[in-house]
């Protein structure tokens, strides 16, 4: 017990470890701000008009369907409608219908609509005598936010990678590997506490981050713990792979850094594509696919069924403890 506070005293002096820790907690909660603001303004239909240009009734049916803003002259009307950082469509009189101008840098969204502008208001009349039915605006963010959300649980799950890796090569470029060596502790009680350090941070930084975001009943928080557990203890032992093999800081950085990469792009590459078959067994070699796969059902889904992703994390658990435990056998017997 005393050996694994020495550890986590180690660890919590590192500024890479902290940020680690505390990067997923942030962006969860930032994540939680961004969902609360309303951002149907963005998609809102803009209109230019002249002054004096179309008349009052026109201009009612404009408003009708976004905001309208009156220009004196031609040419500040088509300054605004050019200007990038807006999507604004120009409404001139022509006759009887109306005349769209666009500068052709706007979203397909608002290039469509100024296309079917003239002939909605030509059959505006006809369009009176049609039974509507509002939908309700669908959340724009809420997809993308249980995405990012889950992304930013990957990232929290397997940060005991990075605590146990850096904790490692620091022993080795400090001399303590050496002494580590010669201690009377077995191999396992070595590996142990090892995994402890990288498994409590891990835990830690995922129970903290789904907290600021989730609000889930009990039965689901009890998966959604199995989850962040087996990620976690299976994050920490690669990370003791990653620190058996760097021979410096720098290496293990760069290892980290590729580690990480591969735990956020296959499974969101193989959920954005809906990768199936044998394309999707492969992604579950990668233990994050199983870790997002759960995260996105006890999202989406008020039954949500995990326990495959389940057993694949406690799979990965067994086969890289095992194989840890081979290596170092092998590399003690041939030293």
């Amino acid at each position: 017990m005393r050996g694994l506070m020495y550890q986590l005293k180690s660890v919590w002096k590192d500024k890479f470890c902290i940020m680690s820790f505390l990067l997923p907690i942030i962006v969860a909660l930032t994540l939680n701000f961004i969902g609360g603001i309303d951002l149907s303004p963005v998609s809102e239909f803009h209109f230019g008009v002249l002054e004096n240009d179309l008349s009052a009734e026109t201009v009612s049916w404009l408003e009708r369907y976004g905001s309208v803003a009156v220009y004196e002259s031609q040419e500040e009307l088509i300054t605004a409608i050019n200007e990038p950082s807006t999507n604004m469509i120009g409404v001139k009189a022509d006759g009887r219908s109306i005349q769209t101008m666009v500068s052709g840098d706007e979203l397909d969204l608002f290039r469509q609509t100024a296309d079917t502008l003239p002939s909605l208001y030509m059959g505006r009349e006809n369009a009176k005598q049609i039974s509507l039915t509002v939908l309700k605006r669908p959340d724009m963010m809420a997809g993308l936010q249980n995405i990012f959300i889950a992304m930013t649980l990957i990232v929290a799950m397997f940060m005991g990678c990075t605590f146990n890796a850096m904790n490692m090569i620091s022993e080795k470029e400090n001399g303590i590997d050496l002494v580590n060596q010669i201690l009377p502790m077995t191999q396992s009680g070595y590996v142990m506490q090892k995994i402890s350090v990288g498994f409590t941070g891990g835990c830690l930084s995922a129970v903290l981050t789904a907290c600021c975001y989730f609000r889930l009943p009990v039965k689901h928080a009890i998966l959604m713990l199995t989850l962040i557990i087996l990620s976690a203890f299976t994050a920490a032992l690669i990370g003791l792979f990653i620190g058996k093999f760097s021979e410096s800081l720098m290496e293990g950085v760069v290892y980290i850094k590729i580690i990480m990469i591969i735990f956020m792009a296959v499974p969101l590459v193989s959920y954005l594509l809906g990768a199936r078959g044998l394309i999707s067994v492969f992604c579950y070699f990668v233990p994050s696919s199983a870790s997002f796969e759960g995260i996105m059902n006890l999202a989406d889904s008020n039954k949500p069924v995990i326990a495959k992703d389940i057993f694949i994390l406690a799979a990965h658990g067994i086969i890289w403890f095992l194989l840890y435990l081979l290596i170092s056998k092998w590399q003690k017997k041939h030293a």
